[in-house]
């Protein structure tokens, strides 16, 4: 099962809307086929893993780290391969939690006399897929923010110098997480300030760029800045609350007004009904901001650089009004820290009451 997860992640960030899967076929202790869903449109992970197998596999062991498909969308469904090919057992980390799907394989193989073992690995199987999850459970996207701060907290200096705060190795990082989700958002502040290309800038042939998302709550953009003309396959949103102006020649999203300008629940409902499974949010302060103080950030990425910047005014990762008392600031769970070149990065996810 640790060797179908393994395949499957190598296919982080192609996959979506779909999940990433993974097969693994024994016979007699011996790895027969194995196979992973590369892309989406393309053969799922049973189909390219039986077929590593030569096609026998009957009286194989299968190993999945999700339930097998039930639905035809543009493949057919893997559980009628399944059946068809006859292994004498299959085992699956975890149901799938598409409401067509939801236990229904698993019912089908059994029907038709296949023992199958659920739960092996559930929770690794549930994080690798955890954007799926969500999407398919909410409509909205898994919800990332990062930031890069110095030890004391800012993420720019009294005079808004922010390069760099962290080392090349965390922003290779960024990169790579960058290469991995649908769209990134930013506020429109950092895109006038900051002029940034929101690219992603790694060596490989399989780069992508995700999808740009700025927020401009206060028609404060102008279309000379560097995201609007980039060379990239990828699209740039602007998201601007109903009733705004907006420039003429962008992709538009009006989203009704919130707190800070723009509802952050109501534009996670639009960009989920875009097919946004993943968003990493890159913003300053107060997009941060708003988007913990309408609770829809999943995880945080915090970048820590051994560095002291000081100063009242120096900018810090999440601005906006704060939490009057300790008893209501967010709660973060499962914190994971490790070293990046010369920074520490914080993992952790934002706990759910």
């Amino acid at each position: 099962m640790r060797c179908a997860l393994e395949l499957a992640a190598r296919a982080r960030g192609r996959t979506s809307p779909n999940p990433m899967v993974g097969c693994v076929i024994v016979r007699d202790d011996r790895v027969i086929g194995e196979g992973f869903h590369a892309r989406a449109g393309e053969a799922h992970a049973e189909v390219n893993a039986v077929a590593a197998a030569g096609g026998d596999i009957r009286g194989a062991t299968v190993y999945l780290n999700l339930e097998p498909c039930t639905h035809e969308g543009r493949t057919p469904p893997c559980v009628d391969l399944l059946i068809e090919k006859g292994p004498g057992r299959v085992v699956v980390a975890m149901p799938d939690p598409n409401p067509v799907v939801n236990g229904r394989g698993i019912d089908l193989l059994r029907d038709a006399g296949i023992r199958v073992d659920v739960g092996l690995l559930e929770e690794e199987a549930r994080r690798l897929n955890e954007a799926f999850v969500k999407y398919i459970m909410t409509g909205r996207p898994f919800v990332i923010a990062k930031c890069g701060m110095s030890l004391d907290g800012k993420i720019a200096t009294r005079t808004g110098h922010s390069k760099w705060v962290t080392g090349e190795e965390s922003r290779r990082m960024v990169h790579q997480l960058r290469n991995e989700v649908d769209a990134i958002l930013v506020g429109s502040r950092t895109v006038m300030l900051d002029d940034p290309s929101l690219t992603t800038r790694l060596n490989g042939p399989d780069t992508r760029d995700p999808i740009r998302v700025i927020l401009d709550a206060q028609e404060y953009l102008d279309g000379g800045r560097r995201v609007f003309h980039v060379a990239s396959e990828a699209a740039t949103w602007v998201v601007v609350p109903e009733g705004s102006k907006c420039l003429p020649s962008a992709d538009v999203l009006h989203v009704r007004t919130g707190k800070a300008g723009v509802d952050m629940t109501a534009l996670m409902d639009a960009l989920g009904q875009r097919g946004i499974t993943s968003l990493l949010i890159e913003g300053g302060g107060t997009t941060h901001a708003s988007a913990f103080e309408a609770g829809v950030v999943d995880k945080v990425w915090f970048f820590i650089a051994p560095k002291i910047v000081g100063g009242r005014d120096a900018i810090t990762p999440v601005e906006g009004a704060g939490a009057a008392t300790m008893e209501e600031a967010i709660r973060l769970c499962e914190m994971t820290v490790r070293t990046v070149g010369e920074d520490l990065l914080v993992e952790a996810y934002v706990k759910k009451d």
